[in-house]
């Protein structure tokens, strides 16, 4: 994972020995989550269920089309269930969830979560960076860049892209971006923007200004555009 600066790679090792069985989740967690998305996304079309869980359970909800955002949303379930280890000093909450949005012709399927769908990519990839803080005893924030590997490699023969940022979401009000649990407790919901190698470079290389910058002038944002061109 590249840090905030760009000036690093983080390379993590597991905290955990192996499989661990997952607490289960808090139901006030659940409710707000459900509520939030009913609000500022719409209605939920269906629930990518995890049947084996390590650590915690991972859903992903899918959000169908509506007049006001006629494009799929994908939103975790789950990765609130525990808090990240977040450094001393930064001011964010430790619980988060993420999403990404897909064009409403995508082919995602309700069997996509197969690891034979080459489609299903999004869907892996919300899993395996929700994971990620809680497999490592890390965090992610806004425009910490997570590759495809090491050296980073397309996520499918088909797509170009080899990465993720976390952002901020920006097809959405701001109230959007944060999910209210109770008096003190809130959710950060993050988006996920897939970049291309040469993106991730300009991160690494230059720094989150330099993304900002690149993202901003692709008017690049959470919904996916699974053929635009890298703008590095």
């Amino acid at each position: 994972m590249n840090e905030p600066r760009g000036t690093e790679i983080l390379r993590h090792q597991s905290s955990h020995d192996g499989w661990v069985a997952p607490q289960g989740p808090q139901e006030d967690f659940v409710e707000a989550i459900g509520r939030h998305i009913e609000q500022y996304f719409g209605p939920v079309e269906f629930v990518y269920h995890e049947v084996a869980s390590h650590l915690v359970r991972m859903h992903v909800m899918v959000v169908e089309p509506t007049e006001q955002r006629p494009h799929r949303t994908l939103i975790t379930s789950g990765m609130s269930d525990l808090p990240m280890t977040v450094p001393e000093g930064q001011d964010i909450s430790p619980y988060a969830e993420l999403m990404i949005s897909l064009p409403a012709d995508y082919p995602l399927t309700r069997s996509a979560g197969m690891d034979d769908d080459p489609a299903g990519w999004p869907l892996h990839v919300l899993k395996q960076v929700a994971m990620l803080p809680h497999e490592y005893s890390t965090w992610i924030g806004e425009f910490h860049t997570v590759p495809n590997g090491d050296p980073c490699q397309p996520y499918e023969a088909e797509t170009p892209f080899a990465g993720v940022v976390v952002a901020p979401m920006r097809r959405v009000p701001p109230e959007a971006r944060t999910i209210v649990v109770r008096d003190g407790v809130e959710i950060a919901l993050l988006a996920l923007i897939p970049l291309h190698p040469d993106e991730m470079a300009v991160k690494l290389e230059r720094g989150t200004d330099a993304l900002i910058e690149l993202l901003d002038r692709g008017r690049v944002s959470e919904l996916l555009k699974p053929d635009r061109p890298s703008y590095a």
